[in-house]
């Protein structure tokens, strides 16, 4: 007959011990900041190759509006030299509704947009296999057409780019100073329950116990609060996100690619609760293995 082993019960009662108690709510803190600035990071990779690739082929025309003078004959005139252009692929004159809806995010609906004059905007795609002189390109639509302007969007975008990159990295050194206070503080209080319970691990000591029991009471003692916080701190995340993200979906921004997180991106996300988890784990035992080994 095969009897059933009943699980022995810890003879550290850790769950009692105070020094542990704040330990999910901090780990909660820790986590939703990691996952927020991490989540704010990873888009801006593709976000920034997006905006280099707009800038590599694009340009936008501007026929401004002149008193007496129709602004589409204008237009029509700049959009057949274009055309005409060795290197520009493609010309296209966008609609009223569709100048009205750039203009709406900085301008709203108000009845004042309706009665001011337009400008023409023409959208420029050039080729990609030809050497385009854009300074040349520009001069001539200037000398041949008045009231144009030419917009090359590469250099803000380049600067746009910069900007990304260093939000990217000041995002990743978010990460990484949020796992080294983590770690930081997981020894303090492994440290505060080792001595609070120093004389029941001296008893143990006695009666045999190794070095890898006591630790790995912790250890799993640790695990169990860093994973209620981790979840914690993932929901939180989750609600903050949620909220920015309806908030940000009443923006337009129509001359920006938008970002969106990657399969990938969304796997180094959910991988940041659990590697706290782990490294929580991981940095109790060391802590318990090395202040033993100190006493010994």
């Amino acid at each position: 007959m095969i009897r059933r082993r009943r699980r022995q019960a810890p003879l550290l009662e850790l769950d009692r011990d105070s020094s542990g108690r704040s330990l999910p709510g901090v780990v909660a803190v820790m986590v939703a900041l990691a996952v927020l600035a991490m989540a704010g990071a990873l888009p801006l990779d593709s976000a920034g190759g997006s905006w280099d690739a707009i800038g590599a082929d694009r340009l936008l025309v501007q026929v401004d509006a002149l008193p007496g003078e129709p602004t589409a004959p204008r237009v029509e005139a700049a959009l057949a030299q274009l055309r005409r252009t060795p290197g520009v692929a493609a010309a296209t004159a966008l609609q009223p509704t569709e100048i009205a809806a750039l203009l709406r995010p900085w301008l709203g609906d108000a009845a004042l947009l309706q009665d001011l004059p337009l400008p023409g905007v023409i959208e420029v795609r050039l080729d990609g296999n030809a050497a385009v002189d854009r300074r040349a390109l520009a001069v001539g639509l200037q000398e041949a057409n008045a009231g144009v302007r030419v917009d090359d969007p590469r250099a803000w975008l380049t600067q746009l780019s910069a900007v990304s990159e260093s939000l990217r990295a000041l995002g990743f050194g978010v990460v990484a100073a949020i796992a080294l206070a983590t770690v930081a503080m997981i020894v303090f209080a492994t440290n505060a329950g080792l001595g609070n319970h120093q004389e029941t691990i001296a008893v143990l000591h006695t009666i045999g116990a190794r070095d890898q029991y006591i630790a790995a009471q912790f250890q799993w003692h640790v695990l169990g609060l860093a994973l209620r916080g981790a979840v914690i701190g993932l929901a939180l995340a989750a609600l903050v996100a949620f909220a920015v993200a309806e908030t940000a979906a009443d923006l337009q921004a129509a001359l920006l690619p938008p970002m969106r997180l990657s399969p990938v991106d969304w796997a180094g996300i959910i991988a940041i609760p659990v590697c706290s988890v782990v490294l929580a784990a991981v940095t109790a035992r060391f802590t318990v293995l090395r202040a033993l080994r100190r006493e010994v």
